[in-house]
Parts: structure tokens; C-alpha cells; sequence
């Protein structure tokens, strides 16, 4: 039943039984059959069937609920059988919003030290994505922004506040100033982070309650790729203060606070709302925590 389960959470996640099968490394028709074999033991349709998928059925819909549960509590089970029996190993999967990447390894530098049989893949993600992420059993945590857009059902631990500088060259517009306003930062040829982005979506929220609307020179969805513009010395960006202060920025590059309003929004880690957690996430949770007031006394 718990394979089937699992079968069944891979196709509504992909829609198509052949992109499922691949995923899941079986044949289409092994697939096939196994969501038919359920659909027989519970008595009741669950796909609906046409030439291709054409979605759940409403039974679909509440069976996929309760396989999440159920095949979430396996993981459980297992995964606190083989705690007991070697301690904490595996691997941890964590999904970030850009914004956080950087300050990832506060949370698996320590983690590691104490867990040294752990292996982690960390991935960048918008915050919607990794709300799916985590509904669909893809990854175990989530950092991501606690206080902007609904959540849903996940427990949280708040890591920092995220502050906002303008990012830009020394000699350019406002580079001699202590602070900027965010209809002066309007003004200025920025590039940022894609409109999908939950702190794109932030700082349009604060340019528009200061009566200015911004239209970038160039948007993506790669940290990497702004910081290599801001360095040519023609562009500007907005950050936040913490990822700044991680990068280090120096002389030519200038970090600016931008006020009217002084404006924050808080970061953190998010996890699935079960009880009992995994083994992983509760660790995981605790080394946030901990984080958390590491990042308060600095």
C-alpha cells in the first residue's frame, strides 16, 4: 500500500503518467497498474482518464491528503528505527529563497559538525515553490519569508530580519549618501530579482507605498548574475543588509540603508506541520533555533 502511495503522490505532483514513471524509475505501465490496483482496494476512482491525465478526481483529491500523511509517517517511522540503530545519517534535502542562500551554511556548517554522517543538497527556490516542495514530500526544510504571504500548514522557527540596502558603485548616483529613500532608489538603473520572487513582490510593496514604481533594466532569477552587473559599475541594486554584509561587499561597491520606511521582513526555516517530525527535521528545527540566536547577537 505505501508504494502505491507513493506512486499516487508522484503522478498529481507530475500530471502525466510518463514524466511520474520516469521519476519514480519505473515502466509506464507498472505505473499504470499500481494506481489501478489502488483505485481497486479503496473503491473508488481516483484519476481522471482520457487519452492523457486530466487531473484527480474529487476522491483523488482527498486520497492524495491522506497519502501524504500516510507515506509521511512511514518516513517517520523509518527514519527514527534507523536513528536509534546508528544515529543521525542521510541526506537532507533543503530548498532557499535566493535572498538566504548565502546565509545557508550557518545552518549546516554546525549541523554537519555534530552529525557528521549527513550529506546535504540545497536548492534555490521562490517561496511558492517551496511551499509545493514541502507539501509534496520533495524536501525536508525550507527557508524561506514567515511574515509576507500565507504559509499554509508548516511549523516555523525565524532565523533574521531582512533589512534593505542600495547596492551600488562608488561615484555613482547617491553612493556618497549614509541612507537613500526607496522613491530616490526608483530613479536609479537597477537590476533585481524576478517578479516570481516573494522579495521582488517586497520591495514593489515598499516603492508603491512611497509613491514611485520601479521598471528594472534587467531582472533575474540569479544572485550571481546581479552581483556580476553591480560590479561593472552601471547598474544598482536593492539587497538585503545581511547578504551584504555576508559578500563582504568593499571599495568600489557601496551598501546603502534605504529608509522612509526602514523596512524588514523576517526570514526562517519552515518544515511540514507533523507530529512526531523525523529524526532529520527535528534536529534540523533545533539547529535553527540555535542559529536564530546567533544571527540575534550579532
Amino acid at each position: 500500500m505505501i508504494d502505491k502511495l507513493e506512486f499516487f503522490i508522484a503522478l498529481a505532483r507530475e500530471r502525466h503518467f510518463g514524466r511520474a514513471a520516469a521519476e519514480l524509475g519505473v515502466t509506464q505501465p507498472t505505473l499504470s497498474a499500481a494506481i489501478k490496483q489502488l483505485e481497486d482496494q479503496l473503491g473508488v476512482m481516483l484519476v481522471q482518464r482520457g487519452s492523457r491525465f486530466q487531473g484527480l478526481t474529487p476522491e483523488g483529491q482527498r486520497v492524495l491528503e491522506w497519502a501524504r500523511r500516510i507515506v509521511g509517517d512511514a518516513r517517520t517511522m523509518r527514519e527514527e528505527m534507523r536513528a536509534a540503530r546508528r544515529g543521525l545519517a542521510g541526506h537532507v534535502r533543503i530548498a532557499a529563497i535566493p535572498t538566504a542562500l548565502a546565509m545557508v551554511p550557518s545552518l549546516t556548517t554546525p549541523f554537519r559538525e555534530k552529525h557528521p554522517q549527513v550529506t546535504f543538497s540545497v536548492v534555490s527556490c521562490t517561496s511558492l515553490e517551496i511551499l509545493a516542495l514541502l507539501e509534496n514530500l520533495e524536501i525536508d526544510i525550507g527557508i524561506t519569508y514567515l511574515d509576507n504571504e500565507p504559509l499554509g500548514r508548516v511549523v516555523s522557527v525565524p532565523l533574521y530580519s531582512e533589512r534593505y540596502q542600495l547596492i551600488t558603485a562608488a561615484g555613482n548616483r547617491f553612493s556618497d549618501r549614509s541612507e537613500v529613500t526607496w522613491s530616490e532608489v526608483a530613479e536609479l538603473p537597477l537590476c533585481l530579482l524576478t517578479q516570481d520572487m516573494q522579495n521582488r513582490r517586497i520591495i514593489n510593496q515598499h516603492l508603491e507605498e512611497a509613491g514611485a514604481r520601479v521598471h528594472p533594466t534587467l531582472e533575474s532569477n540569479s544572485m550571481i548574475l546581479l552581483f556580476s552587473h553591480i560590479r561593472t559599475g552601471k547598474w544598482a541594486s536593492i539587497m538585503p543588509l545581511n547578504l551584504a554584509e555576508v559578500l563582504g561587499f568593499a571599495e568600489p561597491i557601496r551598501a546603502i540603508p534605504i529608509v522612509e520606511p526602514d523596512a524588514s521582513h523576517l526570514v526562517g526555516v519552515v518544515a511540514v506541520e507533523r507530529e512526531p517530525h523525523t529524526p532529520m527535521v527535528s534536529a534540523l528545527l533545533y539547529e535553527a533555533g540555535l542559529a536564530a540566536e546567533t544571527f540575534a547577537r550579532a
